[in-house]
């Protein structure tokens, strides 16, 4: 929805640079659009403070929640608040043109009226991608996916195809259909897969269906809410943890509905070893494809691919190290140790830096945070396991959201103490403060004030 400008209030004495009530839109927007962009609470409330005093408003307070935000700028009588809901969700392309927006924002370099001009164009962006790249970029992903989940060829042709299927209706525009689009996607992703099973070596059923489903899984969204937890903000957190759970709920009745359909055993729910004959470079390939296939089908710029894949391999090959020294259990969390830092070094280099949710949003799914949490609940439901899978998916849900938490605070915490060893000097008394006089011609003033003192005295 555009971003209307605010009638301006009557002239005060809190005024500073700009009119407050058109300051006060572009904050809003901007708070808007970052939770479009699905960067969390805290951060937005901390960017859009330190935006409104770059533009020399102090008196200013932020409210952000997943769906809504509030902006408040004066004190007492003369404060004025404005609030907004959040619907959209950006693609790439769009979380790119906000993050040039918010760095012109931080240093004050745009006025507030420009800035809402340039929101609005980015909300009304069409995709930079043709339908049928972005519909292609999801099969790709899936395929990639299925290699690294479900390593087979088997499992990543059928992934292929229903990834294709699933990308074609994730593109419609239908706001009714968006609603229920999990449930059938899960429901009819279960059903080829159920129906194919007794013809088709995919081993484990659930791992396969977790590729075309992947770009619904509220991987990010359950990390997210417990990143926002520990933080302390427990509304935020708990409506996306909350949200989340919902979202898992609503793919597994899919799963099971089509199980029920198709008249499945509770065995095919039952976890399976994933064992592969496949050489080790396909792992590298799925990589590369997944990676691919976020490009195209999230319409992200093209100097993000190179990172997006960095950070695909480093999350993959520290969650395999994880595995090996941990256990599977607690492995995400190594891997989102290592990749947290590495996405925030990326977001900050200054020619070239990629928002980090960008670059998140991918190794979540690496990650499988989403993931362990639907086969822990059809697990649960369908193969009668009761709440030990549950337990053992919210487990791995804590230690990547963990892991993100502490390797940001880590990253952080070097940053900053870089950038004070950087700007440590000692200030020298003023006797051995430099001059600009030559070393030797003060040695030579020195001896020679020495020498007078001297026959001054003797003549004395």
């Amino acid at each position: 929805m555009p971003i209307t400008p605010t009638p301006p209030q009557a002239p005060s004495e809190e005024r500073a640079v700009e009119d407050p009530a058109l300051l006060r839109t572009f904050l809003l927007g901007l708070a808007e659009g970052m939770t479009a962009s699905a960067e969390s609470t805290d951060r937005i409330r901390a960017d859009v403070v330190q935006i409104a005093r770059a533009y020399g408003w102090e008196d200013v307070d932020v409210v952000v929640l997943p769906t809504i935000a509030l902006v408040q700028t004066g004190r007492g009588e003369s404060a004025r608040v404005s609030l907004r809901s959040v619907q959209a969700t950006f693609r790439f392309d769009q979380i790119a043109e906000l993050a040039g927006l918010l760095r012109q924002a931080r240093a004050a370099e745009i006025a507030p009226g420009e800035g809402i001009r340039r929101l609005n164009e980015i909300g009304a962006m069409p995709a930079s991608r043709h339908w049928f790249l972005r519909t292609f970029g999801h099969a790709l992903l899936t395929a990639g996916l299925a290699l690294l989940l479900a390593p087979s060829w088997q499992a990543a042709v059928v992934g292929f195809g229903l990834g294709a299927l699933i990308g074609v209706a994730k593109l419609m525009r239908s706001q009714t259909l968006l609603l229920v689009l999990p449930i059938i996607a899960s429901f009819v992703c279960a059903l080829i897969v159920f129906l194919l099973a007794p013809y088709v070596e995919l081993g484990d059923p659930l791992r396969v269906l977790i590729a075309p489903l992947a770009t619904f899984l509220p991987g990010a969204l359950l990390t997210t809410g417990v990143r926002e937890l520990a933080a302390g903000q427990m509304v935020a957190g708990t409506a996306r943890l909350g949200a989340g759970l919902v979202q898992l709920a609503l793919l597994a009745f899919g799963i099971l509905s089509a199980g029920t359909l198709v008249g499945v055993g509770e065995d095919t729910y039952a976890p399976l070893e994933v064992t592969t004959t496949l050489p080790w470079w396909v792992a590298g390939v799925g990589l590369a494809l997944y990676a691919l296939g976020v490009y195209l089908h999230f319409a992200a710029p093209g100097r993000t691919y190179g990172w997006v894949l960095l950070a695909l391999v480093v999350a993959y090959g520290a969650q395999q190290l994880g595995s090996f020294l941990l256990g599977p259990s607690i492995s995400g969390f190594f891997g989102a140790l290592v990749v947290a830092p590495l996405v925030l070094w990326i977001e900050d280099l200054r020619d070239g830096g990629v928002p980090s949710q960008m670059i998140f949003l991918p190794a979540f799914w690496i990650l499988v945070p989403g993931a362990a949490g639907l086969v822990g609940v059809t697990e649960a439901v369908g193969a009668g396991a009761g709440v030990g899978d549950f337990s053992a998916a919210f487990i791995t849900v804590m230690s990547i959201a963990l892991g993100v938490l502490i390797g940001s605070a880590l990253y952080r915490f070097v940053r900053r103490s870089a950038e004070e060893l950087s700007e440590f000097h000692i200030d020298l008394p003023a006797v051995l403060a430099p001059s600009d006089e030559p070393v030797l011609s003060r040695i030579a003033s020195a001896t020679t004030t020495r020498a007078s003192r001297r026959r001054r005295r003797d003549r004395e």
